[in-house]
């Protein structure tokens, strides 16, 4: 966690509002912030076994491995500070692992009521079939869902066998979902297992933060040869695609851009009767747009630093290893 005090409150109000299951332990791990959430952890030792710990930033994973290393536990339950959790979350998950105990699992998020409109257009963006949400959805195949780190648990054994997250600050948890399958780890995907997941705040951070996403992937694709897939690449070809459509309207073919109206008009469509508001509806076009171009630059920018620039990975994107 990083300068979110505010956000940590919220969701350690969550955990305490949890029926039927409490956790047996909650470590917060604060990564070098400026603004420590001390005082907010101190108010629920009360209520939760708690402990915090303030670490020099050394990135996500790096601290979640800090935190997991010092858990008594036989099961870690990762969550980033911006989810709240639904009551009935610890619950759900007890009972899946009880079912059907596997190594590690992960669950999807959504948008809370509360959510602003900009937040529930980030959280269909990201979270959509129509999007490129459709990566990260409801797939319990366990070679195509892919773990996200905001919400998922590992088992001990999982986590010493493959030594938790690896040390780059994008991507880590990508590059973990795929070294618990190369040792053969089970895995499986908890639809049920939900969170209520705020996204960036602004739509420059969303942009900023889709990027990094793009940008990461081509060097997740080089480090673990042979997962890389076409629909990692189709953010790009959408904004090569929208582009070179707009150019050739203004030569005549504006028909061209028909297909993408009807894309966005879908989109238009299928938020607004999710979100029950045409403004959400509205708001997840552009929210949608500005993914597509943010992840598919970034995804370009990398693409063409490592191929025809030849740079190692480091070079090609080091704010992924900074």
């Amino acid at each position: 966690m990083y300068n979110r005090p505010h956000e940590l409150e919220e969701l350690l109000e969550s955990l305490t509002r949890q029926k039927g299951n409490v956790p047996s332990e909650v470590i917060v791990v604060e990564d070098g912030s400026d603004i420590t959430s001390e005082n907010v952890v101190n108010q629920y030792k009360s209520s939760l076994n708690i402990k915090y710990c303030f670490k020099q930033n050394s990135g996500p994973g790096d601290s979640r491995n800090y935190g997991m290393r010092r858990s008594s536990g036989a099961y870690f339950l990762l969550l980033d500070s911006d989810c709240l959790l639904p009551e009935d979350y610890l619950s759900k998950v007890t009972a899946a692992l009880e079912r059907n105990f596997t190594d590690a699992f992960g669950g999807p998020d959504a948008a809370h009521p509360s959510f602003s409109m900009n937040q529930k257009a980030f959280n269909y963006a990201m979270t959509s079939l129509l999007s490129t949400g459709g990566l990260r959805s409801s797939e319990s195949e366990k070679r195509k869902f892919q773990l996200r780190s905001f919400n998922m648990g590992i088992s001990q054994r999982a986590f010493e066998l493959t030594g938790g997250f690896g040390k780059q600050r994008i991507g880590e948890d990508i590059d973990l979902n795929f070294r618990l399958l190369e040792k053969n780890l089970s895995t499986q995907f908890l639809p049920e297992a939900f969170v209520y997941h705020k996204r960036r705040g602004t739509w420059v951070q969303f942009f900023r933060q889709t990027r990094s996403f793009g940008a990461a992937r081509p060097i997740l694709n080089r480090m673990h040869p042979g997962t890389a897939k076409f629909t990692y690449a189709l953010p790009s070809l959408f904004d090569l695609g929208l582009i070179a459509s707009i150019v050739l309207a203004f030569f005549g073919f504006p028909f061209l851009l028909i297909p993408f109206a009807v894309y966005f008009l879908a989109v238009f469509v299928d938020s607004t009767r999710l979100n029950r508001n045409p403004i959400v509806g509205f708001l997840s076009c552009i929210a949608v747009f500005v993914q597509f171009l943010g992840y598919g630059s970034g995804y370009l920018r990398t693409e063409f630093r490592m191929r025809i620039q030849g740079k190692s990975n480091k070079e090609a994107f080091p704010e992924m290893f900074a």
